[in-house]
């Protein structure tokens, strides 16, 4: 079968024929129908993450935002039969340990991330394995579509549970979103649609105004004021009741958590790139003196799938307005090295392998 292969680190990746694989007693193996590109599929590509000893091997194939169709079933698996339509989140838990017993799965001791890990190969590939399938594969309904679910990946719902249950934004707050690639416009979008008042903050007019189109009630471009965190002071009165950095640079960290008011709450999404290696300096006096709170937040439980749906079955989300573009495996390595400079908007979703 066909897959997009690291072959060197910073390199383009090389699009392969490997073996399609074949399920151990408790895997089911997917045929991918779609799989979004992530910027985190940058970060495993450019070689990141060492410094927490989460760096991605060459010889990797990438991709974790899929959806598709069961192809092959593990004689010990019960629930998954060939031919279900299912999501696979990107944190595969082993639905053994504590976290995974008490619903998160995001938070597994031996959490295994689909395509960025040498021993859970990814969907930018005709077909991939799921480990502990019965725990981690989740149905898909009728009305999610497989593009749709795929713009879902982990930035719809990472933002998600940011927003709704990390900070637990209430109508009426202003949330500050920093960056918006395919995490930040999700925030923008999920915030707009559970009441609260998004600002959206980039350096790109284009992103700005997909933002817009999206629920952002005011927009602020980095590059054309002398502060952002100001400027959300003064459209907020006083700061931000949410802020999210979506990005995971030194600069957005550090304004989202100044952009914040008294009791405010930051969350952090983003992860650091080579130039931070995970360390950045915050203003710890005044956070500590303004009670400010610093939250991290990973993924998403997979107990709030249901939810999800049923919002995006009411019309309450509608995760396909931010997925930008559709394309081939073959644009993959292309469209994987535009994110050097940011350039693509909204989230890229593979739908032809």
């Amino acid at each position: 079968m066909r897959a997009a292969v690291i072959d060197e680190h910073g390199e383009p990746l090389e699009i392969d024929d490997v073996d399609y694989p074949e399920p151990r007693s408790d895997q089911v193996i997917v045929e991918t129908k779609a799989c979004g590109v992530c910027r985190s599929d940058w970060h495993a590509w450019q070689g990141d993450w060492s410094w927490i000893g989460a760096g991605v091997p060459e010889g990797q194939i990438l991709g974790h935002e899929p959806a598709g169709v069961v192809s092959a079933v593990g004689e010990d698996v019960e629930t998954l039969e060939e031919g279900d339509r299912v999501a696979v989140p990107f944190h595969l838990g082993d639905g053994t340990c504590t976290h995974c017993r008490e619903g998160r799965a995001n938070n597994c001791e031996t959490v295994l991330p689909l395509g960025l890990s040498e021993y859970a190969q990814g969907a930018f590939a005709e077909a991939f394995p799921v480990r502990e399938a019965d725990y981690n594969c989740v149905k898909l309904p009728d009305s999610v579509g497989f593009t749709e679910m795929a713009g879902l990946g982990c930035r719809f719902m990472t933002a998600y549970h940011a927003l709704a249950d990390r900070a637990n934004i209430r109508p009426g707050d202003w949330v500050a979103v920093h960056g918006c690639g395919g995490v930040g416009l999700s925030a923008i979008h999920i915030a707009q649609a559970l009441g609260a008042h998004p600002i959206a903050i980039d350096v790109l007019d284009s992103k700005l105004e997909r933002a817009e189109e999206l629920g952002a009630v005011e927009t602020i471009n980095g590059a054309d004021v002398d502060s952002a965190p100001q400027e959300v002071k003064r459209i907020t009165d006083g700061g931000a009741d949410v802020s999210l950095d979506a990005l995971g640079i030194a600069e957005t960290c550090q304004n989202s958590v100044n952009s914040l008011a008294t009791r405010g709450d930051h969350v952090q999404v983003g992860l650091t790139t080579g130039e931070e290696q995970g360390q950045i300096d915050l203003p710890v006096d005044v956070m500590t003196m303004q009670e400010i709170d610093f939250h991290g937040s990973f993924g998403m439980p997979l107990v709030r799938y249901e939810e999800l749906f049923n919002l995006i079955a009411q019309g309450t989300l509608e995760p396909s307005k931010i997925i930008g573009e559709t394309l081939s495996l073959e644009e993959l390595p292309e469209t994987l090295g535009s994110m050097d400079d940011y350039e693509t908007v909204g989230i890229p979703v593979v739908t032809e392998f």
